[in-house]
């Protein structure tokens, strides 16, 4: 019998995505077979591990890096609830970091929370929480509403904060030391995310900023981990709260969290040495691998566990609308046919790649509308036509072209290496697209202080669904790279955050990604898959990236360390 080799090839991707699927799929069932051991040292590097952070004091509205690495210690009001995970039998595989479905919102510092009226929110807040102990900033002490009130005021009047992101609230107060309660102006749709489960909505006690908040030394909070040492651009240390009030409940039994002793934030800029550091052991978690990187890693060290998920930040070059020759639509759009974006694909990603994924991401179920389903002005921009793009540039009085600067961030080497790729597709039909590399500070500070160049390369995410056409085009707003300012537009959004009913709020956002989208005010870009590693002596562990808002301490806190089979394995 012949074999038929090209079906083989075409199947081998589903049996490989099937078994791991299977392997997520028995995480906690083999955990829960087990008993959870305590102590060890678990080392990770996450999916923005090329990147150090900037600042400790969360006044300073400094995003993913703070909630990545503050997250550990300051805690929020919700999270999600991660026995919903697919890895323990549940339907989200939670590796989006600003989304927590509605049936999967869990109280972390709040306990539990109703509407008094449509307009006012009671929060009662978990008891027996506390802060411990930090020589020379603050005594152990209990965690309390006038915690919240501090913190939110103070993030709410930092003269950093991003525009209009409190607006709809009119007041936090302390009803009592376990209750608050939240006096909205007007109902917001994403209000758990905004000062809940969101980039800006950590409790940090008013010792830690009296003492100084930026200073890393002093950081403290009600988390699973304590900060205990910054190595600036190598590594980020925590250790155990010893009186971290949460559990995690195996085999009927409840346990204290957290297991292990320590855990360690790699900051490795190459990935080469990020894939090194996986294969000899000194990375127990790596996040963020590449599809070529995972291919060889897999053929390399068979004993590795895998998890496999779609970028939720795709690359995308910001054309400044406000700047010419980008004032003029039709530019834009020639710029996108003029990109072969089908052929990234299928090389640069070797096929593992997504066409249509932002501003909102296929994961968001009743907010995305598949490419295939919106209008034939949005699928044009998806399509290699260089004649089509030429005729544009030549009505738009570009018949030789032009040239611009585009700014990219050098922490990133497939960024870096994707680009040329872009401006070589751009040359062909006689815009030149010269690369600008900066480092990730200045790259950011370009970008959130309004200087950026006519071109920009962002990776800002779609966050959630609520929340990505507001952040990313919303006028004024920090991450707004293109410029884009619309009146209509920002209202229409408005309405659609304040729409109650979810079915009806979904039509507008899925009619206003469609009108942004065809406005081409920026080089949309494929979203590749990624693929996250772990050696098996990590346990209770499906591959899970987030509980919201870029925060991994709960999904760390509940892993533990088999050092048994560590030893076994030879490390």
């Amino acid at each position: 019998m012949k074999t038929n080799r090209n079906l083989l090839a075409r199947l081998a991707p589903l049996a490989a995505g099937i078994a791991m699927a299977a392997a997520a799929g028995t995480a906690q069932a083999q955990a829960q077979a087990e008993t959870p051991k305590y102590g060890g040292s678990l080392d990770v590097a996450t999916t923005s591990t090329g990147v150090a952070t900037l600042s400790w004091d969360l006044a300073d509205w400094q995003a993913t890096l703070q909630t990545r690495d503050t997250g550990q210690f300051y805690e929020q009001l919700f999270a999600v609830d991660l026995s919903k995970a697919k890895s323990r039998g549940g339907k989200y595989p939670f590796t989006i970091s600003g989304w927590q479905p509605t049936d999967a919102v869990r109280g972390e510092l709040a306990e539990s929370w109703n509407w008094v009226t449509p307009l006012v929110l009671e929060v009662k807040l978990r008891q027996g929480v506390k802060f411990p102990a930090k020589q020379g900033v603050m005594a152990e002490r209990e965690f309390v509403a006038d915690d919240v009130v501090y913190s939110f005021n103070r993030l709410n009047n930092s003269p950093k904060k991003t525009q209009g992101y409190y607006d709809h609230l009119d007041k936090v107060e302390a009803k009592d030391r376990h209750t608050l309660v939240f006096t909205f102006k007007q109902f917001l749709a994403d209000w758990d995310y905004r000062f809940g489960n969101g980039f800006f909505s950590g409790i940090m006690p008013r010792e830690v900023t009296e003492a100084g908040g930026g200073n890393w030394k002093n950081a403290n909070g009600t988390g699973p981990f304590m900060l205990t040492n910054v190595a600036q651009g190598n590594s980020l240390t925590f250790t155990r709260n010893p009186i971290y009030w949460d559990q995690e409940v195996i085999g009927g039994k409840p346990y204290k969290l957290p297991f292990v002793d320590k855990l360690t934030h790699r900051v490795i800029k190459d990935e080469a040495t990020q894939q090194a550091a996986l294969r000899t052991g000194k990375l127990d978690i790596l996040s963020s691998i590449s599809w070529e990187a995972a291919r060889e890693l897999k053929k390399s060290t068979p004993q590795l566990q895998w998890n496999r998920w779609l970028s939720m930040a795709a690359a995308r070059v910001a054309l400044r609308v406000d700047t010419k020759p980008f004032t003029d639509v039709r530019v834009r759009r020639a710029l996108n046919m003029a990109v072969n974006k089908q052929e990234i694909i299928d090389k640069f990603y070797g096929g593992e790649g997504e066409m249509f994924v932002f501003p909102m991401n296929p994961a968001y179920v009743g907010y995305h509308t598949p490419l295939k389903d919106m209008p034939a002005s949005v699928q044009e921009l998806f399509k290699y036509d260089p004649a089509k793009a030429r005729k544009l540039l030549a009505e738009a009085g570009y018949p030789k072209g032009f040239a611009f600067k585009m700014q990219i961030c050098t922490c990133t080497t497939e960024q870096m290496e994707l680009m040329p790729l872009v401006a070589a597709y751009l040359e062909m039909v006689g815009v030149r697209m010269e690369i600008v590399p900066m480092e990730y500070g200045a790259h950011l500070s370009a970008m959130t202080s309004h200087v950026n160049g006519a071109g920009y390369l962002t990776t800002v995410s779609d966050v959630n669904p609520t929340t990505s056409l507001r952040i990313n085009f919303g006028k004024g707003q920090v991450y707004n790279a293109p410029m884009w300012n619309d009146a209509k537009f920002d209202a229409r959004v408005a309405d659609a955050l304040a729409e109650r009913d979810e079915p009806r709020r979904q039509q507008i956002l899925r009619e206003l990604t469609a009108q942004i989208v065809e406005q081409a005010p920026a080089i949309w870009m494929p979203a590749p898959y990624r693929y996250t590693a772990w050696w098996p002596w990590v346990k209770n562990y499906g591959g899970e990236l987030f509980v919201g808002a870029g925060r991994s301490a709960p999904i760390h806190a509940r892993v533990w360390i088999d050092q048994d089979l560590k030893k076994t394995l030879g490390f």
